[in-house]
């Protein structure tokens, strides 16, 4: 994959960002428009002075607040990076990673995403806060139901393929109203627009979790919504993987792609075994990625 230039430089966009150094960062974040905003006087304007990274709390994580690059990571490594976000804002030690004016100045010429998501669009389910993550940490596809369209696969193909995030979550999440709605349960208006276009993507999902409650009964499939959102963001992260330029990175291991689930009322995010296909801790994956235990 070739990489891209500024101007007559020569330099890749991070090779010029490490050539000048901290206070060039605005002035590539001026070069690589094709023009600049100027005052009546002609003064250029110039890029947000930078702040020093300061944490919330005294415990704050060093470790978080100054990520690895991207490029250097393995896709196991951001999956730490994640989860272990996700554990402080279960527990609220949030730290607010790279959310200054500091961090606005580095991201303004570019951006280096470690992680990708497939999330729904439900406003309880703000992707960069669950995981405790900040400005060009994340690139996130977001539609109702994390359905993987064309657009969003496309999107999130250039999230990994170009931009060199290291791990695809697919986030369900506890009482989805898309997965409801195509359920059945939700009453939609009379003229219900485009709502509609997302059913297709998510019938299958309702169709397995409803044969199997027809096979055992609702009291041993137990909460078959729960169950259908689980079972849709396994099928939206094998459609993922059905991408030739995606199945490539996961092929040379410069990607995984994973299902997920969002607890609404915990924060919590589970994430699918697929040796088993059951569900397990984010606490159980974090402790395996630290080598503290292995999936069962």
């Amino acid at each position: 994959m070739g990489r891209r230039f500024y101007g007559n430089l020569g330099l890749g966009r991070r090779d010029l960002i490490k050539a000048l150094g901290a206070a060039g960062v605005g002035f590539v974040a001026t070069t690589a428009c094709s023009s600049a905003p100027t005052n009546q006087a002609g003064s250029q304007a110039t890029a947000p002075a930078a702040s020093p990274v300061a944490a919330t709390s005294p415990a704050a994580d060093t470790a978080a607040l100054k990520r690895p690059d991207a490029e250097n990571m393995t896709p196991d490594q951001a999956l730490k990076l994640l989860l272990e976000g996700n554990k402080r804002f279960t527990e609220g030690k949030t730290v607010h990673p790279r959310q200054n004016r500091a961090r606005l100045a580095e991201t303004g010429a570019d951006q280096f995403p470690f992680a990708a998501f497939l999330s729904c669009a439900d406003s309880r389910v703000p992707v960069e806060e669950i995981f405790d993550q900040g400005i060009g940490d994340c690139f996130v596809a977001r539609v109702a139901g994390n359905i993987a369209t064309p657009e969003q696969v496309g999107s999130l193909e250039f999230g990994t393929l170009v931009l060199g995030s290291k791990i695809l979550l697919a986030v369900g999440h506890e009482r989805c109203g898309a997965i409801i709605a195509s359920m059945g349960r939700i009453t939609l208006p009379a003229d219900p627009g485009k709502i509609p276009t997302l059913v297709p993507y998510i019938k299958p999902a309702v169709d397995t979790v409803a044969a199997e409650t027809k096979a055992k009964g609702i009291a041993e499939v137990g909460n078959d919504v729960e169950l259908t959102v689980k079972q849709n963001a396994k099928n939206q992260a094998n459609a993922l993987a059905k991408s030739t330029i995606l199945a490539s990175l996961v092929k040379d291991g410069k990607l995984k792609i994973i299902p997920a689930y969002y607890d609404l009322d915990t924060g919590k995010v589970e994430l699918l075994n697929e040796q088993k296909q059951a569900w397990v801790t984010s606490d159980h994956y974090l402790a395996m990625l630290q080598g503290e235990t292995s999936v069962a």
